[in-house]
């Protein structure tokens, strides 16, 4: 299948490593040129010299938190190729706490990244694209089921998700897409991190890895091929969805 995504231009935030890097990959791969950001430096250089290079992918150190990050992005986007037809927002995950003790502190800080960062993005980002645009959340299956331990992702990412819902209502009439991914144990250096706050590290991954059906962790490159076709033009009549890339972890239908 050809996806049509040669020459076309896309913002992936978190896109130094993980699910991010993962998508801009894809993308790449099918004839996107990305904008990607993290927050070191180096871990940016080495993300747009593993996407090939200036020709095919532009590096920028930002904090989606940051509120001049949102159009620092999208101008990059049109200076250096030119265009801009869509963006797939990632944050990091918020700090790991139950919700009874996740300090008003913790709370604030992930509002700012996880919630309110992603909507200016969006915003700004659609603001720059024309018929076609797609823009993608990256989520969590907390959005469906609460998390063991992740109070804060619980009670941020389902509102995160219910305005991108909205925005898919707000947007759709202007002709560009809005939805979500809600990837659960993929194989990252989140996830792994995740289970080393157990005290056995390969116990907890063999018992999430029981409660799947596939029984397996999934790949970043899995999660990736799924975004990349969601937000090509092979997906256009896809909008206001949150699709689980997930291995069938979630219950829900």
């Amino acid at each position: 299948m050809d996806l049509g995504l040669e020459g076309r231009v896309y913002l992936v935030t978190a896109a130094s490593r993980g699910l991010g890097f993962a998508t801009a990959r894809e993308l790449v791969a099918d004839g996107a040129r990305v904008v990607v950001t993290g927050r070191v430096q180096e871990t940016v250089e080495r993300a747009v010299d593993e996407l090939g290079g200036p020709g095919r992918a532009l590096g920028v150190v930002a904090d989606n938190a940051a509120p001049d990050t949102a159009q620092r992005l999208v101008d990059a986007a049109t200076a250096n190729f030119g265009r801009l037809d869509g963006a797939l927002i990632s944050v990091g995950g918020p700090p790991a706490a139950p919700v009874s003790e996740a300090t008003d502190e913790q709370w604030r800080d992930a509002f700012e990244s996880v919630f309110l960062g992603a909507v200016r993005l969006a915003r700004t980002t659609a603001r720059a694209l024309d018929e076609g645009g797609c823009i993608g959340f990256v989520l969590s299956g907390s959005v469906r089921e609460p998390i063991g331990a992740l109070g804060i992702s619980n009670g941020l990412r389902p509102g995160l998700a219910m305005a991108a819902k909205s925005l898919a209502n707000e947007y759709g009439p202007r002709g560009i897409r809005v939805l979500g991914l809600l990837p659960a144990r993929i194989d990252t250096e989140r996830v792994r991190e995740l289970d080393a706050l157990s005290a056995d590290r390969d116990a907890t991954r063999a018992g999430h890895e029981a409660r799947i059906p596939l029984r397996r962790y999934g790949r970043p490159e899995e999660f990736g091929r799924v975004a990349a076709f969601l937000l090509s033009p092979a997906a256009s009549y896809l909008t206001g969805v949150m699709i689980p890339v997930d291995g069938g972890a979630l219950h829900g239908i």
